[in-house]
């Protein structure tokens, strides 16, 4: 079995185990971390995903629908709502932070005030976070600052934390397919699915590293095709990609 090593000095590490023969992915090795991202993928809004790919790159019709958004004049908008919302809508707060796709953090509300009414006799149920808002019970402005107190996540998470959150366990190398399933590596599973698709001697390793930018083409493959690791890191599709793009 040869081994290859392409890897960068940055970035998250797969190891692929590639058929020579039909030039094609068998399976990947794969840590926490890699894993975690492709996790993630499922968590990302849509407009999320629409601006990382850009309306070239994106198959059917949705590209037009983000471009259209931002194109429209905002007096056809509804006046508590702003463009960026849906053109730049918030990545979920418990998405893994080594994520190689630079999305954009969730909103976070140490910075954010909040505010109650200013009848110091009494206290309603209601909060607003924009001041000079009316109290529905007393009709009273609501510009007195309240303190917000964040949840200690370390401690929420308990054991979760020690191995840097995410979505799966550290204590095992996961398996990944080239449809991107996902399952722990098993030397049973390996073998039989060796003695299923190949031949001796026709296996080679593939150290590769994944960064914003191979993030961006598995993210794009995941939508397109049943071959994703093959599409996104063999040689031969690195040509069809430089001729995608001369044919824009």
């Amino acid at each position: 079995m040869a081994a290859t090593t392409n890897p960068k000095d940055d970035g998250l590490q797969l190891k692929l185990l590639v058929d020579t023969q039909r030039q094609r992915v068998l399976f990947a090795e794969a840590n926490k971390d890699f894993v975690d991202f492709l996790f993630t993928l499922l968590c990302l809004p849509t407009g999320t995903v629409t601006k990382l790919l850009t309306s070239k790159s994106m198959v059917g019709s949705l590209g037009n629908v983000y471009q259209s958004i931002e194109n429209l004049h905002h007096t056809y908008l509804q006046l508590n709502l702003e463009k960026n919302t849906l053109l730049n809508p918030k990545a979920p707060i418990g998405s893994y932070p080594k994520t190689p796709l630079l999305l954009p953090n969730a909103p976070s509300k140490l910075g954010k005030k909040f505010y109650i009414c200013d009848n110091g006799g009494s206290r309603h149920n209601y909060v607003a976070d924009e001041p000079g808002a009316i109290c529905p019970s007393c009709n009273w402005k609501m510009s007195t600052v309240m303190s917000y107190v964040a949840v200690n996540k370390g401690a929420a998470q308990g054991s979760s934390s020690s191995e840097g959150g995410g979505y799966v366990k550290v204590v095992v190398t996961y398996m990944v397919m080239d449809d991107l399933q996902v399952q722990p590596l098993s030397l049973i599973s390996t073998l039989a699915l060796l003695t299923k698709h190949t031949r001796a001697g026709a296996l080679e390793e593939k150290l590769v590293s994944v960064g914003v930018d191979e993030g961006l083409k598995l993210l794009k493959a995941s939508l397109e095709t049943k071959t994703v690791l093959t599409d996104v890191f063999l040689k031969k599709t690195e040509v069809k990609l430089q001729e995608d793009k001369t044919s824009m």
